[in-house]
């Protein structure tokens, strides 16, 4: 992929994943929130953290599926969006919901199992937003950024969970995404459970033709 290329495609993440704050801002300033405006950003701001967390995981098994690499060039800076996304979300509850009620708050991570599993969610985020650049890839190593990194996995499993937990009774979005995480988790298994058998069968392989050495040369 050219430089060119590469730029254009960063570029039209960049304007993706800017227009839902952009949309939030104009309805902010033409009174269009709904009946309650904090519900509805706090929402909106989930959402959008989950779609682009999504779309950040979805790299990967389009590689896997159809070997296409070049998404993976995209993965980190959907992440870094997902990130955004989140620390707005939470900004949004912490200031204008409870405006810094930090003894209320406090009670409502310990109290409300939805908002556990989100603060925990967040909490695996910041590391990982944190060694994004690739300094701290050559600082840290490959291997261990790598380990670190799929922390991504069980934080988007505890966004779903949070929103499932949160969403009333008819609201079918959380179980969307959860589906969609789902099939993403389930091509990682696959092909993890796919390079096992195809290195268990070559260890196989080595063993009987060494065998076959040996008993050729006794």
């Amino acid at each position: 992929m050219s430089q060119r290329t590469r730029f254009a495609l960063k570029t039209a993440v960049w304007e993706a994943c800017l227009l839902p704050l952009a949309l939030l801002v104009y309805r902010f300033q033409t009174d269009a929130l709904g009946a309650n405006p904090i519900e509805y950003v706090t929402r909106t701001l989930g959402d959008w953290t989950l779609r682009i967390l999504l779309a950040s995981l979805s790299m990967t098994p389009l590689r896997l599926l159809f070997g296409i690499s070049w998404p993976m060039s995209l993965r980190r800076l959907l992440g870094l969006f997902a990130f955004f996304y989140v620390c707005l979300h939470f900004s949004v509850w912490i200031v204008v919901d409870h405006f810094f009620d930090w003894e209320q708050l406090i009670a409502d991570v310990f109290k409300r199992p939805y908002i556990t599993v989100g603060v925990l969610a967040l909490t695996l985020l910041v590391p990982l937003a944190a060694t994004s650049t690739t300094r701290m890839v050559k600082w840290l190593g490959g291997a261990t950024w790598r380990r670190l990194h799929k922390l991504v996995y069980v934080a988007a499993v505890l966004g779903v969970l949070h929103y499932v937990w949160l969403a009333k009774k008819g609201v079918v979005d959380p179980f969307i995404y959860a589906g969609v995480l789902g099939v993403l988790l389930g091509i990682r298994l696959w092909d993890w459970a796919r390079r096992l058998a195809t290195r268990r069968w070559h260890h196989a392989e080595t063993e009987s033709v060494i065998r076959r050495l040996l008993a050729d040369g006794g």
